[in-house]
């Protein structure tokens, strides 16, 4: 088991690694696993690169972000100019039904909102949002509509879990209400947490994901 110490050297160097963040501007403080970033940076995908960098580190529990991001002149962009440029990627990204989805920028946080078929067709609205100059960060508040019933929703989701390589099935207890899906049991890092909800995510008919997995290391996986 790695110590708290240890924790921090290992993200601080997983930030040095990326190419687009300057790790001497992220404060990083570990307290029992959970890992505290804190900063400014000068885009919204800089501050959600350093999360991802730090829940790839063997060890890391949680990831808590007190990143701020703040624009220099010359790259601050009007609420206009911002909602103009998250309709064009949009329009010009196959994944996202655009007549769905409504767009509203207020000091530059992007608000999402609509109706969808499927669960990649919200991320992928998300995640083009995410990566615009000038956004200091996105509510993705689309919902999701789909004829899936729910009695099937839980054998796709199954069945999805066997067939990821990464992902020990079998310590993952999944329950469906209707089509809300909770997930319960052991994984062994934050991304298998994260994939598992994004694969119960995936799957038709499911409109929302309670995601109760505990991460916990053992010697066998470092």
């Amino acid at each position: 088991m790695k110590t708290d110490f240890e924790i921090k050297d290992d993200v601080l160097d997983e930030l040095a690694w990326q190419p687009n963040i300057d790790e001497t501007q992220i404060g990083v403080i570990v307290e029992n696993g959970v890992v505290t970033l804190s900063g400014v940076v000068n885009s919204y995908a800089k501050k959600l690169d350093a999360e991802k960098a730090a829940k790839r580190v063997e060890g890391v529990k949680a990831v808590a972000l007190d990143i701020e991001v703040k624009y220099g002149t010359d790259f601050k962009k009007t609420d206009k100019e911002i909602a103009k440029a998250i309709v064009d990627a949009f329009e010009w990204n196959a994944l996202v039904p655009e007549d769905d989805i409504m767009v509203k920028v207020e000091n530059g946080w992007v608000y999402l909102t609509g109706e969808v078929q499927w669960a990649y067709q919200m991320n992928a609205a998300k995640n083009a949002a995410e990566k615009l100059l000038g956004v200091k960060g996105v509510s993705n508040l689309i919902t999701l509509k789909n004829n899936i019933k729910p009695t099937e929703v839980k054998d796709r989701i199954k069945k999805a879990f066997q067939r990821m390589a990464n992902l020990d099935a079998d310590n993952i207890i999944l329950e469906t209400h209707g089509h809300t899906v909770t997930l319960r049991g052991k994984v062994h890092s934050i991304k298998e947490k994260e994939d598992a909800e994004a694969a119960a995510y995936n799957a038709p008919g499911v409109y929302d994901v309670k995601n109760e997995l505990k991460v916990e290391y053992y010697t066998e996986y470092a």
